[in-house]
């Protein structure tokens, strides 16, 4: 019933606001957004069954042999777009992605979250992200970036030219249902953020896509151009994607603890702890890009180095301290990921360690308060700080290795997400860069 109540709910806000496409949307395993658009007249058959479309013409999906796949929407995720095409207005629904035989498909991005969210709801959990999204106005993709302006961390007009952006970007995704909870300037020049409320991890996920594109929309009707690429310009910051996240139990912050000196909660220390021993294994998940590795570098506030704290900036994991004491503020910020990395894969693996934590009771190394950048090398080996792999390749072996990442991608995906990342791998080393020729051409 509820079901059958939900289509017709859409069927009359489609009908009611004149819509004349839908954008079914799913991902590709690099997180790429793919859409198929119907008229209104198909929209009832594809609530109730489903769209037909060719899988193997999908990065990662599908073999030719197996091709025929069904995306069906998820009747939860209507949202009318509040731009407009030519031929008029368009709405659009996530898919979920199933063989013809009724089976999830075993390639789906949005599927691996959620069996991994399965697993923490069977332990009575529910995962909550909050994501801080940076990236970079360019006047143009193409050539050396040019920036649009000289501003700085929350600098504010005149320098920021681009603040009419954000505030654009933040009212479109308000309209679709979206909560911002707030958009600024960062560090570098023409750089910027925009944060979400906090919400369930699914939804999260398919708020990031929805937000990657809205922000490139609002952007290319400006005559510019935006781009989540991790580290665009050398000798800046490059862009992350910050996230913090608690678990809920029972409708309370299972990371709570009155008691406790950081407010932290048994449970919250372990979910870290399995952060901080596996993140080595999952960082080809979050950090996917052989260019994220250009920005987990010392020296431009990207963290590189396996640790926690609470004030602490170079830290991986920090314990914010805004509303310090509040059961509803208390949470941890994973700080490692970019916002160039599939949402859905990445949500997975960061829960999947967290549930290995708790579930096998790890125990958290003590907090480092001190600027680790400024540590010499024999301090940190002393103090047990590890570092983050130092490029894409030894992140793979790593991942390759994880029976903790192929548990929670699932053989599927995480063979094609290897192989897909290999391939990348060999280009890029293969390339000859004008670094290259710059440095070595002249004298070799």
């Amino acid at each position: 019933m509820m079901a059958e109540d939900s289509v017709a709910r859409i069927l009359r806000l489609a009908k009611e606001h004149d819509v004349k496409f839908v954008r079914l949307w799913f991902t590709d395993i690099l997180g790429f957004l793919k859409s198929s658009e119907i008229t209104l007249r198909e929209l009832r058959d594809a609530l109730e069954s489903g769209k037909g479309f060719d899988g193997s013409s999908v990065e990662g999906l599908a073999r030719l042999e197996e091709s025929d796949l069904i995306a069906k929407p998820d009747l939860t995720t209507f949202a009318l777009m509040p731009w407009s095409t030519d031929g008029g207005k368009v709405a659009r629904l996530f898919c979920d992605l199933y063989e013809t035989d009724g089976r999830p498909h075993m390639g789906d991005p949005r599927g691996a979250l959620k069996r991994v969210l399965a697993r923490a709801a069977a332990m009575g959990y529910r995962f909550n992200v909050g994501p801080e999204l940076e990236y970079f106005y360019f006047r143009s993709a193409k050539g050396t970036p040019e920036v649009v302006d000289e501003g700085g961390y929350f600098d504010l007009t005149p320098k920021d030219v681009a603040s009419d952006l954000r505030r654009e970007t933040a009212l479109l995704l308000e309209d679709m249902g979206i909560g911002v909870e707030c958009v600024h300037h960062e560090v570098a020049p023409s750089q910027h953020e925009i944060d979400l409320r906090y919400d369930d991890a699914l939804a999260i996920a398919d708020h990031i896509m929805t937000l990657r594109l809205a922000v490139k929309e609002v952007a290319l009707r400006h005559g510019l151009y935006a781009t989540f690429m991790p580290k665009p310009l050398f000798g800046q910051n490059g862009s992350g994607m910050h996230l913090h996240m608690s678990l809920s139990k029972d409708g309370r912050n299972a990371f709570f603890d009155p008691n406790d000196r950081y407010h932290l909660s048994k449970v919250a220390y372990q979910f870290t702890a399995g952060i901080l021993r596996h993140v080595c294994e999952f960082t080809a998940i979050t950090n996917q890009w052989v260019n994220s590795y250009k920005r987990l570098v010392p020296g431009y506030e990207a963290p590189v180095y396996i640790s926690w704290g609470q004030r602490n900036r170079s830290a991986l994991v920090r314990v914010p301290r805004y509303k310090e004491g509040r059961e509803s503020a208390t949470r941890i910020e994973f700080r490692a990921p970019d916002p160039a990395c599939n949402p859905y894969l990445a949500l997975a693996v960061i829960l999947a360690a967290g549930l290995r934590g708790i579930e096998r009771g790890y125990e958290i190394p003590s907090p480092v308060d001190d600027n680790i950048y400024e540590m010499q090398p024999e301090v940190q080996e002393a103090r047990g700080i590890g570092s983050l792999p130092g490029n894409l390749y030894a992140a793979i072996l790593l991942a390759e290795k994880s029976d903790l990442v192929r548990d929670a991608l699932g053989d599927h995906l995480f063979q094609k997400f290897i192989a897909n990342k290999k391939i990348e791998w060999e280009q890029y080393r293969i390339h000859v860069t004008q670094f290259e020729l710059d440095r070595y051409l002249s004298i070799l």
